[in-house]
């Protein structure tokens, strides 16, 4: 109340900030778990259509720009000029979201995040590369189980859940596709998906 009779732009911007953080955060979250409850009981359908995969990547790094900004990490994105894909449009955002939410929670500020599509002959494969902090090698093979989950405080200590990769897994399989990922502690992450091409 005080920065706003004193107009402190600068005080109520940081406040919009952390505002738009969070209202971000809690979004994921409930998209996560509603998904998840969806996929479970069963009431999520399998909805292939053709469109741009390149365009909803860009799309979705814009929604994450503001959290980048603040943590003053660089999202780069690497993409062929056009992508059509057939695939399930929500689900394979869920994915994307997942992974460079992920990505920026385990990053540094001042570190940067590379989101790279690449053509295979059969296949399109998408990686969200990170400078963060790594996951120790032990703990890759826990990653996507339901039955072991894995979740870590952030570099801004921000928490999760361990259901987000879960659900990207489940989602990548039922897009006829692939998860993985590659680790280094104190180098950063390398999570990929590839998805059968049109």
């Amino acid at each position: 109340k005080l920065s706003i009779k004193e107009n402190n732009l600068e005080e109520i911007w940081e406040y919009v900030e952390m505002i738009a953080q969070s209202a971000t955060k809690a979004t994921n979250l409930l998209n996560n778990l509603m998904e998840w409850a969806r996929a479970q009981t069963g009431r999520i359908v399998f909805s292939p259509i053709a469109y741009d995969l390149v365009e909803q990547c860009q799309q979705i790094i814009k929604l994450y720009q503001t959290i980048a900004e603040q943590k003053e990490i660089n999202i780069i994105g690497v993409f062929p000029d056009d992508l059509i894909i057939n695939g399930d449009k929500d689900m394979l955002a869920t994915v994307l979201r997942n992974l460079i939410s992920n990505a920026l929670k385990f990053t540094y500020p001042g570190g940067h995040i590379k989101v790279k599509i690449e053509k295979e002959s059969n296949a399109v494969l998408v990686k969200i590369i990170d400078n963060g902090v790594g996951i120790p090698e032990g703990s890759l093979d826990k990653l996507f189980r339901i039955d072991n989950k894995y979740s870590t405080a952030g570099t801004n200590d921000e928490l999760g859940t361990g259901l987000g990769l879960i659900l990207c897994k489940e989602f990548v399989v039922k897009n006829g596709g692939s998860i993985g990922v590659e680790s280094t502690i104190g180098k950063g992450t390398e999570f990929w998906f590839r998805i059968p091409a049109l």
